[in-house]
């Protein structure tokens, strides 16, 4: 299993990126216009806030989805197990600590405009009978969404006292379009092919990893898949070091019709529900 490195900005790029995604879910995007400087400020910032007590402050609410997740908060769907990790959900209409706000923003507009060229590069490059599927073009179901997500991912040092199980990120799929993922602090994503090994997906500064999710495979009839990822815990000295990471999910606007009949907003609410971020009424 290969996931393919692609070069933004040569002639090719596209019909590349669109080709790992159909053989193996991933792409990896090098050379793009994001700051690595500016990714680099961001992690740095939601290091501090995630070592102070402020956070907690910033708890979320499950009819919003936005603010401050504690620890073990989430687990993958059809999991048990709660994933070691604490995070906070950025969406348009979140509150922020003024320290962290003029960068945060920065980067959440760079990686949505970034995004949305990314889905141009999936419609274009898509055949006619998938392109057809499409209620839309893919970058207009993006467009002014108020349910982007740039979620801030903090696993903290392993203690050597965790359940047995439990692992960074349990193996899930992504529920949106696709994820746009600035490279991590350190190793530990995979990726499982078809016949259930795991690879590891490259984590090289200044690049970023893309998947596609369940909402772009509902989208176009199955043609992408929402290929299964985790995190795995690491071993030796680095188990005791933190891991941050900022995945970016590209979410179309509710009322965007990802099948006959099945919108955004009915989708998303159906599988908060089995993650445990959302309660039944």
């Amino acid at each position: 299993m290969e996931v393919l490195k692609v070069k933004y900005g040569t002639p090719d790029a596209a019909q590349r990126f669109c080709e790992s995604l159909t053989n193996t879910g991933f792409a990896v995007v090098t050379d793009h216009p994001l700051s690595f400087d500016l990714v680099h400020r961001v992690y740095d910032q939601w290091a501090r806030f995630f070592s102070s007590q402020e956070k907690h402050e910033y708890t979320f609410k499950p009819e919003q989805q936005s603010g401050y997740f504690p620890f073990r908060s989430e687990n993958a769907k059809d999991s048990p197990i709660k994933d070691l990790k604490e995070f906070f959900h950025v969406y348009p209409r979140s509150r922020l600590p003024e320290y962290l706000m003029a960068d945060t923003w920065k980067l959440y507009g760079e990686l949505c405009k970034l995004g949305e060229e990314m889905l141009n590069w999936v419609q274009v490059a898509s055949p006619e009978s998938v392109r057809s599927k499409f209620s839309m073009p893919l970058s207009e179901m993006v467009q002014e969404s108020e349910e982007n997500l740039l979620r801030v991912i903090h696993y903290p040092p392993l203690q050597g006292t965790e359940e047995q199980g439990a692992i960074r990120a349990a193996a899930h799929e992504d529920i949106n379009l696709i994820t746009l993922l600035c490279s991590a602090t350190a190793a530990g994503l995979e990726v499982q092919d078809t016949a259930g090994n795991w690879h590891a997906v490259p984590c090289d500064p200044g690049s970023i990893a893309i998947n596609a999710g369940d909402m772009l495979q509902l989208a176009s009839g199955g043609y992408y898949k929402s290929t299964t990822h985790r995190v795995v815990n690491p071993m030796g000295p680095a188990a005791k070091l933190p891991r941050y990471s900022m995945p970016l999910f590209l979410h179309p606007r509710s009322d965007v019709l990802l099948s006959e009949n099945m919108n955004a907003g009915q989708y998303l609410k159906q599988r908060l529900l089995e993650i445990g971020l959302l309660k039944k009424a």
